[in-house]
């Protein structure tokens, strides 16, 4: 075949590589579009996932189901809430990358402060109110509840920065601790467990309540204080709900406590001051802004949601010492 015949019948004229790349172009097109939905159903996965997941569960008037008479409201609560976080809501802080959730903060860090504060309080329970005195037993069920509920919230069943082999999750924790709080609610209705009702344990338990509180506002203070331009601000949401979640946790235990006790405040006369911490701690865990905003102080029209969140922290702290210095008297 002659050069001519070759031109001929693949003809290269002005408008031969627009057309061929206009060809290439059409072939591509099921790739690009199978691409885009890709993309799409990615979006969706997560974000809608996210969206239907994502629950700050503070109801106010979170009610105990089934207390065993002769039990502790305080324990029931703690059992429920943990229950509550892990079971209903679902946990969300150790959920790996391929989750919905995974892209969550909120959740993750309001709920590990409800954990924060049921650990605190299991831990006081072991020290001081499950036992009586310094000199008896510590209570088994509440050294296992108190010993679990420290365990870290983000471990999946499988850590390669811990081990290679899987491991125990959060959830599988925190599951035993509520059934050892329950076990122990369990032998105390039945008389075989101690619930030490004395005022001066009632003082230890909000002495160190009162001393996470100080903490949560030296956070919020240093953040105040270290934060950049709001707009910049990735983690003041972090801390907000953080707080939000120690502070519903304390609100609900507290108030079950107070029920335990309600013959000492009766006789000590702090019914009253005893409601207003209880008051206190409620309206600072029903803070909702629509987003949280790390502005200055004194701002008129960006606001800092943590100094709103900080004043009721550090007012229920001072009625906490104000309960403890009566039950001094």
């Amino acid at each position: 075949m002659s050069g001519n015949e070759t031109r001929d019948e693949f003809p290269y004229d002005e408008y031969s590589a627009p057309r061929r790349r206009v060809t290439q172009w059409l072939r591509r097109i099921p790739l690009a579009r199978s691409l885009g939905v890709l993309i799409v159903l990615v979006l969706l996965y997560y974000g809608a996932g996210a969206a239907i997941i994502n629950k700050i569960d503070a109801d106010p008037d979170f009610v105990l189901q089934n207390v065993a008479e002769g039990g502790s409201n305080a324990i029931a609560a703690a059992a429920a809430l943990v229950s509550r976080e892990v079971d209903e809501n679902g946990w969300t802080a150790n959920d790996p990358f391929f989750m919905p959730s995974a892209i969550l903060d909120n959740m993750p860090n309001y709920q590990q402060g409800i954990l924060k504060a049921a650990s605190r309080f299991s831990v006081e329970m072991m020290d001081h109110i499950g036992r009586i005195r310094g000199t008896s037993q510590i209570d088994k069920d509440l050294e296992r509840a108190a010993g679990l509920l420290k365990y870290p919230g983000n471990v999946w069943v499988w850590d390669p920065s811990v081990s290679l082999a899987p491991t125990a999750t959060s959830e599988s924790q925190y599951r035993a601790a509520a059934r050892a709080l329950l076990s122990y609610n369990d032998r105390l209705s039945a008389g075989q467990a101690v619930f030490d009702k004395r005022g001066d344990n009632l003082m230890s338990m909000l002495e160190r309540i009162a001393s996470d509180l100080g903490s949560a506002s030296a956070q919020i203070d240093s953040h105040i204080l270290g934060a950049g331009f709001w707009l910049f601000d990735t983690t003041v949401d972090d801390l907000f709900y953080s707080t939000k979640g120690q502070l519903y946790g304390h609100y609900i235990l507290l108030r079950e406590l107070g029920r335990d006790f309600a013959p000492i405040l009766r006789e000590r006369q702090l019914d009253g001051v005893w409601q207003q911490m209880i008051d206190s701690l409620r309206e600072g865990s029903q803070l909702e802004p629509l987003v949280v905003i790390g502005g200055s102080p004194d701002a008129l029209i960006l606001p800092n949601h943590l100094t709103a969140q900080g004043f009721y922290l550090l007012r229920a702290r001072t009625q906490l010492y104000e309960v403890v210095n009566i039950l001094l008297k």
